[in-house]
């Protein structure tokens, strides 16, 4: 015997069940900019999905390696002696405003946002240079987790880049100068 569904009845599938009270619903994020490969597999456009950081990032930069992250690390110390602590100060507030410090402009490196996709502005390197670095230092044992978190994330992040949510990218050519927040 056949039988046809009743048109007037509607045959409703089961749907997945909403979040618990007091949790939102996740949001996806937006593509090219998020961890992991973007929900649609495509990339925006002059973005490239990096598969050993899980990061996308801008065309022409990497994700800074570890021998320039700590060389840049040591280059702020001669760096901050030769210019007497007042002058590398001055440098560093110029210099923020382009998501760099002193060190970084000289190894040709730049912090990126791959959250928003753009190069941080003067607040969040005030926030991380200021907060992030109190945070680093505040215990001898911080600085050791910072370092220790550099050399093993996939992405390379210390805690004051946790902090502020940059990454460090090394830009030979200058790719990202005009992408500032």
């Amino acid at each position: 015997m056949n039988q046809t569904p009743d048109p007037g009845i509607q045959q409703s599938r089961p749907s997945s069940p909403p979040p618990p009270a007091g949790y939102p619903s996740p949001a996806p994020p937006a593509p090219g900019y998020a961890y992991g490969q973007p929900a649609t597999g495509v990339v925006a456009a002059g973005m490239y999905f990096d598969q050993v950081s899980g990061l996308t990032l801008p065309e022409g930069v990497q994700l800074a390696s570890t021998g320039r992250r700590i060389g840049a690390y040591f280059l702020a110390i001669p760096l901050a002696i030769v210019t007497l602590g007042i002058g590398y100060a001055i440098w560093g507030l110029i210099v923020w405003g382009s998501g760099q410090t002193p060190a970084l402009q000289v190894l040709g490196m730049r912090c990126w946002r791959p959250e928003t996709g753009r190069v941080p502005g003067w607040g969040i390197m005030a926030l991380r240079e200021i907060i992030g670095r109190i945070i680093d230092g505040i215990l001898g044992i911080t600085l050791l987790v910072s370092f220790i978190l550099m050399l093993t994330r996939q992405d390379r992040r210390c805690l004051h880049d946790l902090v502020a949510g940059t990454i460090v990218v090394h830009d030979p050519n200058k790719v990202l100068a005009n992408k500032s927040a």
